[in-house]
């Protein structure tokens, strides 16, 4: 089964005081990297969203976006700081000597002074908060696994169709090659009697045909592309992560490829090269995105 790397999930999970809600998208990344974006006081679950979304995804850059709403999340106090408010009526007070000014100062006064009140944000005991969360965390990666497995099921079709038009070529250039060899061999001869009105050296001509044989040999890369072919197609059947393989098997396809383009010394073998090259661009276009 093959699953691509880009997908989106989301869920949202409540109760009476509660709401949680987690949306996750992944794209294609040649690791598995997953990156979460949570209020920070509730940093404490990172790492077991963390576990449960690598639980579902091998291979991609995931990123976690989850928010946590309701009563009671967070508690609010209020600090005084009582010595420096000493030290501010101190001052005060010896302000009002030093410079003789009458006047009342205020509680309130004293406390919109800087630094003489703080509101401190404490987290809230909620025993609510972190099966709620992990129930949208598992649902929405289950919804962003299936959205990634419709999009390799479109891929894999994709691939599969470029892997015929590719064996197609090689049928082609198998039934080609040992024409070429004849064809040289005739051109060759009768350009050496169009040269020499002479009998033909028979030897001197098989060894020249020989030696353009040997050049033009392309059976080796042949059967290798049939190989690789033939390995590309077993993994699109595998239910593990086969994007690297696949990228390999495309480079490699390619380098055959370009090698038998550079011994054919024919046109139409040159053609199906062409059209052989275009297909596995596209191929190599969509492995990219295959986990």
């Amino acid at each position: 089964m093959v699953y691509s790397m880009t997908g989106f999930g989301a869920s949202t999970k409540k109760t009476d005081r509660l709401t949680v809600a987690v949306e996750m998208k992944s794209v294609n990344h040649r690791f598995c990297e997953i990156s979460i974006r949570l209020p920070r006081q509730w940093l404490v679950f990172e790492d077991k969203i963390k576990k449960a979304v690598s639980s579902y995804v091998r291979r991609g850059k995931v990123e976690v976006f989850v928010t946590i709403a309701g009563k009671g999340l967070v508690k609010r106090s209020v600090h005084i700081d009582w010595d420096l408010l000493g030290q501010y009526w101190a001052g005060v007070q010896e302000a009002a000597k030093r410079f003789a000014i009458d006047g009342s100062v205020t509680a309130a006064d004293l406390l919109r002074l800087d630094g003489a009140v703080e509101v401190v944000e404490e987290e809230g005991a909620n025993e609510e908060v972190e099966p709620l969360l992990l129930d949208a965390v598992d649902e929405a990666a289950k919804a962003l696994v299936a959205m990634r497995r419709r999009e390799g099921e479109a891929l894999a079709a994709d691939l599969r169709a470029r892997l015929h038009e590719v064996e197609a070529g090689v049928d082609a250039i198998e039934q080609r090659a040992p024409l070429v060899v004849e064809q040289y061999r005739e051109r060759l001869e009768r350009r050496l009697r169009e040269w020499a009105p002479s009998p033909v050296d028979e030897a001197r001509l098989l060894t020249e045909v020989a030696v353009f044989a040997e050049k033009a040999d392309i059976h080796e890369e042949l059967k290798r592309i049939r190989s690789h072919l033939a390995q590309m197609a077993d993994a699109l059947e595998m239910d593990e992560p086969i994007g690297r393989k696949l990228d390999f098997l495309v480079q490699e396809l390619n380098r055959e490829v370009n090698t038998i383009g550079a011994k054919a010394n024919d046109s139409l073998i040159a053609a199906q090269v062409v059209e052989m090259k275009s297909a596995l661009e596209k191929m190599r276009e969509q492995v990219q995105n295959v986990e």
